[in-house]
């Protein structure tokens, strides 16, 4: 199985974190699912699908390409200004992404229906990874 989930999440946390530090001091961000926040801004990027791309796999069953989703959720409980703080890591994220050859499928605000003062931004993004490694639009 071509895996680079880990690869993905490092590169976009570290720039994630080096350019909003000071102003999201408390910017929590995971590769996995997190229902209920315990720190905001909160941000996770996690692959929820891996699957052989079928165009390119030998007639042996090997896989040279997989074609990957990512979803990414954004929170943020500000008293004020939780729309914009969420709409400009989603965007941010949302830059990193595509500048590694995704293609947003989607992006918009999800009722946070656990917690009203909380805003939640849910995008995901598709791409096809080589086994060397190579990120092509889908």
């Amino acid at each position: 199985m071509i895996d680079m989930e880990d690869d993905i999440f490092d590169k976009v946390s570290e720039k994630v974190y080096a350019a909003f530090e000071k102003k999201c001091p408390d910017l929590l961000i995971m590769s996995e699912y997190v229902k209920s926040p315990s720190s905001f801004p909160f941000i996770s990027i996690v692959e929820i699908d891996n699957a052989t791309f079928r165009n390119s796999q030998t007639t042996e069953g090997h896989e040279n390409h997989v074609a990957v989703t990512y979803e990414v959720n954004v929170y943020s409980n500000k008293t004020s200004g939780k729309k914009a703080e969420c709409k400009a890591l989603a965007a941010f994220v949302d830059e990193l992404l595509l500048e590694l050859n995704f293609t947003r499928t989607m992006l918009e605000p999800v009722p946070n229906q656990d917690e009203a003062t909380i805003y939640r931004m849910l995008g995901r993004y598709r791409a096809v990874i080589s086994k060397n490694k190579t990120i092509y639009r889908r």
